[in-house]
């Protein structure tokens, strides 16, 4: 990964990147890049990083504003023989300061909003590293890129398939995020190189235009830039807000044929659907992973494309394996799962990478299909560990087989059927698959919520534009659902969020109720 641009560039691959905004890497308000200029300004990052003192071994965290440029860092950081650590800046300043404790890096790299943030919320990432790079300002105390400007970078420093290549951390939906070790053979051999494979109808074709709206401190974004850049298509474009009017101009000026986006933001993109003359009557693929969809949205995106055969790729994984399971939407699957049919199937394991066992919580043995349970998976992709938490990775191992900490159930045809999260699973209904059913009843709303609480009806809640909602189509929605208290109506912005903008339920659940407890045990969160 430390020379990736260096070697696509060699290639002569010819790959136009189109950004939305410039980077916040240097002083350079290019919003257009070669893969030669990508691959200098990897080489210039890893001199400034090599001159703040990072070097093999080390730890470098990456705390910034959402770009594709926390991979550029990332990197420049592994060119090094550094560790680099993608931190999401929406981490409040208390985790950031115990994930930077867990770490505690030799380098961190961040910029000034970010720091401010931190000390205003009581915690100064920069005490806990060796030395703290800023990208857009001079703080006092800190380097400053002025400070680092035009040191050569050293030669690219290998390392063995099996060290420590990157670290990410989880969602953080229910708690402190965990720091996920990956290395190059669970990352870049068994990940992205299967990416690679050019697969019919799916497969990254030479004349595609990929489009990636999506949360690029995550690990699927450095997975997804070995593999999109490596199979060289005509044109990339990152996206990195999920304000529709921002979003439209680039995908205008550069309609995707290929199109990765978070769930939020396809949510959010969902308006610029509608119309002739939409910006994705090109796509022939759409790839969503992170969290399940609901069928409304991927009916209007399929709906949306002129393309013959539009496919969505729906993947069902975790940080710590990558994907485990995959399902191809049609426009007729998405029209069925629109009324109701399977809406939370996620589809099969993926050949032979990965296997599926549906098992009893509390006895671990294996229950037969058609049964409900604990989901574990086996896959050489799995990470390394937790780091500062190995006792949790532990607790979360079997043999080697790995627990998802989801409840879900194994069907005839080997699909999987997932109904929640084991913390948030109550025996009373599915909250994913009643959260669909009221997607799909309430044309307004941009989301919908069912909070699990012990000794409670479960809590829905119903995000709309306007925080109104229509109380007589309220009714007629859960006519004949199990027992739900009166929802709670929320806007998009009073929402918890992580930085991949999936539901923090259990801070959701607090602010409403005052209460934090949870259906199921969390004993595997």
């Amino acid at each position: 990964m430390g020379v990736l641009f260096d070697e696509c560039a060699e290639r002569r691959l010819g790959t136009q990147v189109h950004l939305d905004r410039p980077f916040t890497l240097g002083t350079d308000t290019r919003t257009h890049y070669t893969l030669p200029g990508l691959a200098a300004l990897v080489r210039d990052a890893a001199g400034w990083l090599s001159a703040a003192g990072a070097g093999p071994g080390d730890r470098v965290a990456i705390v910034k504003d959402n770009h594709w440029d926390y991979d550029l860092l990332a990197c420049a950081a592994v060119r090094v023989g550094a560790v680099p650590a993608q931190l999401s800046a929406h981490l409040s300043g208390e985790v950031l300061g115990t994930l930077l404790s867990r770490l505690d890096p030799a380098l961190l790299v961040t910029t000034a909003p970010v720091l401010e943030r931190a000390r205003r919320e009581g915690t100064d990432p920069a005490a806990a590293a060796r030395a703290t790079l800023v990208l857009d300002a001079a703080v006092p105390g800190t380097l400053h890129l002025d400070d680092v400007r035009g040191h050569a970078a050293p030669g690219p420093h290998r390392r063995h398939d099996d060290e420590p290549l990157i670290v990410h951390h989880t969602s953080g939906t229910t708690g402190v995020p965990k720091l996920v070790v990956h290395s190059t053979r669970t990352l870049v051999r068994e990940l992205a190189r299967f990416e690679s494979v050019r697969l019919p109808r799916i497969g990254v074709r030479r004349d595609d235009t990929l489009v990636n709206a999506s949360a690029f401190a995550h690990g699927r974004t450095f997975c997804w830039t070995a593999s999109a850049l490596s199979m060289g298509p005509a044109a990339i474009s990152v996206i990195t807000t999920q304000d529709p009017n921002l979003a439209d101009p680039v995908l205008r000026a550069h309609p995707p044929t290929v199109l990765e986006a978070l769930p939020a933001s396809f949510v959010r993109f969902q308006p610029l659907t509608e119309g002739l003359d939409n910006p994705f009557r090109r796509v022939r693929v759409v790839i969503s992973t992170y969290d399940a969809m609901h069928p409304p949205t991927v009916r209007a995106y399929l709906a949306a494309s002129r393309h013959r055969s539009p496919l969505w790729v729906e993947g069902w994984g975790q940080t710590e394996t990558g994907p485990l399971t995959f399902r191809f939407h049609t426009r007729r699957s998405a029209d069925a799962a629109t009324r109701g049919s399977r809406t939370r199937n996620l589809g099969r394991p993926v050949p032979v990478k990965t296997r599926l066992r549906v098992v009893d919580p509390d006895t671990f043995r294996p229950l037969p299909r058609g049964r409900t349970g604990l989901v574990l998976v086996r896959t050489a992709a799995c990470a390394l560990g937790y780091l500062g938490e190995q006792d949790r990775w532990a607790a979360k191992r079997h043999g080697p087989w790995w627990n998802t900490g989801d409840i879900g159930r194994r069907n005839r045809d080997g699909s999987l059927d997932l109904l929640d999260r084991e913390v948030d699973h109550t025996p009373r209904l599915s909250c994913l698959r009643t959260e669909d059913l009221l997607q799909t009843r309430l044309p307004r709303a941009l989301e919908c919520v069912v909070l699990a609480e012990p000794g409670h009806d479960p809590l829905p809640v119903v995000v709309t534009a306007d925080g109104v909602l229509d109380r007589a189509r309220w009714k007629e929605a859960v006519r004949d659902l199990p027992p739900l208290r009166e929802p709670a109506v929320l806007t998009w912005d009073e929402v918890p969020r992580t930085g991949t903008g999936k539901v923090r339920r259990g801070e959701l659940l607090r602010r409403l109720t005052g209460r934090s407890a949870t259906s199921g045990s969390g004993r595997w969160t």
